[in-house]
């Protein structure tokens, strides 16, 4: 099968198209046909082997070759142990620890994987486990008529927090850059601020959460802390 293939810690340039041998399952593993894959920062830190916490598992040199870790595809076949999903059935998962979703095959264990919703493309379903799941965890408690800040909200995770606070009640400000601003109203953000011209630190508003996605605001690195209702957000 070919694989986008690197051994060595670098920039795109140490990538590879390459034949490589097609997994074979065993014990509980599924053998899934990749249809898409999408492109996640934690494949941009692996491949980079930057912030040192990338190179977990692999400190001089990738513990696995291929990246890739939200694929979404059909089951091409299963091992012996793994009984949850048959060949043909539609799939999805987060493979963040098994990587190898830029392949024509992956191998990943049954329990990673879930049937695809109903409606949803592969690239739309790619798209889901990981930028999804920390959009929930960041705004899943959120309550009805709380004040909600997300900043980096024009990305991956960012788009879902919009679109999920506003489901739970919650009026919600995006923080972006100007290229951003009508896609960010567009998903449903009561207020959105243009971080190129304007510092949401200093704006004397308070906000009963803050889900900082990009970790810098107005291009410095920030720490931000989840404020109390009556709380001031200090830069």
């Amino acid at each position: 099968m070919k694989a986008v293939v690197y051994t060595r810690y670098g920039p795109p340039g140490v990538l590879r198209l390459t034949d490589v041998e097609t997994p074979v399952p065993q014990g509980d593993k599924v053998l899934v046909k990749v249809h898409a894959v999408s492109l996640n920062r934690s494949d941009w830190e692996t491949l980079l082997g930057k912030p040192l916490y990338a190179r977990i598992g692999g400190p001089f040199r990738p513990r696995h070759h291929v990246l890739g870790s939200d694929i979404a595809g059909q089951v091409a076949a299963a091992g012996p142990e793994a009984t949850l999903f048959r060949p043909g059935e539609k799939v999805f998962a987060d493979v963040l620890r098994h990587m190898g979703g830029f392949a024509e095959y992956a191998c990943v264990p049954q329990s990673a994987l879930s049937p695809m919703p109903a409606g949803l493309t592969y690239a739309e379903a790619a798209a889901l486990p990981q930028a999804g799941a920390i959009a929930l965890q960041g705004v899943g408690q959120v309550r009805a008529g709380q004040a909600v800040l997300v900043n980096g909200a024009g990305g991956g995770s960012g788009m879902y927090a919009v679109q999920l606070a506003k489901l739970l009640g919650a009026e919600v400000t995006a923080v972006d850059n100007t290229g951003k601003l009508e896609f960010m109203r567009s998903l449903g953000a009561d207020h959105v601020i243009d971080y190129t011209k304007d510092d949401f630190t200093r704006n004397g508003r308070a906000y009963d959460l803050i889900l900082d996605l990009a970790a810098c605001h107005r291009g410095r690195p920030v720490f931000l802390d989840i404020l109390p209702a009556s709380g001031t957000l200090a830069g």
